[in-house]
């Protein structure tokens, strides 16, 4: 039950992000979930080392939108597309 509660909030972080930043290649639906599980383990290791969640405490919505973001505009980086 988890993994199905973890794919839906993913996707509606990708979603998000991608709303924020938009990706000049269109990102299908698995794509998008699994940026948004990415931007939850990035939201969840940044906040883990600055002191905003205790151990064990998941990522907050807001804080998954902001790696979700984050990773994103790094990918774009990469690929060498400047951000909009």
């Amino acid at each position: 039950m988890f993994w199905i509660w973890a794919i839906i909030v993913g996707l509606i972080v990708g979603l998000i992000a991608k709303l924020v930043i938009p990706e000049p290649v269109p990102m299908g639906c698995l794509s998008t979930a699994l940026l948004g599980i990415a931007g939850s383990l990035i939201a969840k290791v940044l906040g883990d080392s600055i002191g905003w969640y205790r151990p064990g405490e998941p990522a907050g919505f807001l804080g998954s939108i902001l790696g979700a973001i984050i990773l994103l505009a790094i990918f774009r980086i990469i690929r060498g597309r400047p951000l909009p």
